[in-house]
């Protein structure tokens, strides 16, 4: 058993990977200030902190908790306010991520397992699925501030020791991601077909995505704890899905049509994201088990049977 703290514990991938840890046995602190995260989905079985990772006395509590390992999920996660308040974004992801950082090594944690991105660190990339290896060029305030707390983590590797293994996501979906918090695509989508509501498509649909199921995430974070492997890993499907597609899928789920507006693309979007897995099956032995219209059958069946908004 060991002593584990999640960042973001309460969000939708958070809390699913909480849920998994208690069930391997481990013993759990959830760190969350509850602004995306949803105090519904805390583990009754972990501590709680509802605190912010900017929280100036964050270093003392470490050095009182002695954790073992952390999982850093928290973050602001929206492209959108990224762009419209990069500086926000640039205090919660790199200021915030460092907070976490500096307070893991001055208190001896052995291993941070680090949430990055996927889907907006390579910016319009040219290679197509896209590899760990390919060029970073994020198109947007949330991919930069990713990378820069990537190279945060290697330089606290190469100075201090602290290791580290970083995983970057495709488009994460499925279970409790909803509207009124980490809204991802299929999140907004599949609540509107839900309570007949119209959403807006933006573009022209034919953008694409790489969805891959929380519970397979979730698997990809815990074998990345058991691990020892410093630098980046991708977790995708490696299977580019546009907009139509997915379109097509929440509406077999839900057995009726979807009421959509359409709307000029917004900036800081990609145009393609698709990843290359060949790195996890090689380092975590790891491959994604959901197909994705059984994932999205089973995220539109939550979404009805909640109420959350």
């Amino acid at each position: 058993m060991s002593k584990i703290l999640v960042t973001g514990g309460a969000g939708f991938i958070g809390s699913t990977l909480v849920d998994k840890l208690i069930d391997l046995g481990h013993e759990v602190t959830v760190l969350d200030n509850l602004v995306s995260g949803s105090r519904d989905y805390l583990n009754p079985r972990a501590d709680f902190w509802g605190i912010d990772i900017l929280d100036p006395n964050l270093g003392n509590r470490f050095q009182e908790a002695k954790f073992d390992f952390v999982y850093h999920l928290a973050a602001q996660i929206d492209v959108r306010r990224s762009v419209a308040d990069p500086e926000f974004d640039n205090q919660v992801n790199i200021l915030g991520g460092l907070n976490v950082i500096k307070a893991a090594q001055a208190s001896g944690v052995k291993k941070i397992v680090f949430a990055s991105t996927g889907g907006a660190i390579y910016g319009e990339a040219e290679e197509i699925p896209t590899s760990e290896y390919a060029p970073t060029y994020p198109v947007s305030p949330y991919g930069i501030n990713k990378l820069a707390l990537e190279k945060y983590l290697n330089y606290y590797y190469q100075v201090f020791g602290l290791n580290y293994t970083i995983l970057r996501f495709a488009n994460v979906y499925g279970p409790r991601q909803y509207k009124g918090g980490e809204a991802g695509v299929i999140a907004i989508f599949t609540e509107a077909i839900a309570h007949d509501k119209t959403c807006v498509l933006y573009g022209d649909g034919k953008q694409t995505r790489d969805f891959v199921y929380v519970d397979d995430v979730v698997e990809a974070l815990v074998l990345a704890g058991e691990i020892d492997c410093r630098g980046e890993i991708n977790i995708s499907t490696a299977k580019e899905i546009d907009m139509w597609e997915m379109i097509a899928a929440i509406e077999s789920a839900a057995g009726t049509k979807l009421k959509l507006e359409l709307a000029p693309a917004r900036p800081g979007e990609q145009r393609r994201s698709v990843l290359l897995n060949q790195r996890a099956l090689e380092t975590l032995n790891w491959r994604p088990q959901m197909e994705f219209a059984e994932g999205v059958r089973r995220t539109y069946e939550w979404v009805k049977s909640n109420q959350l908004k």
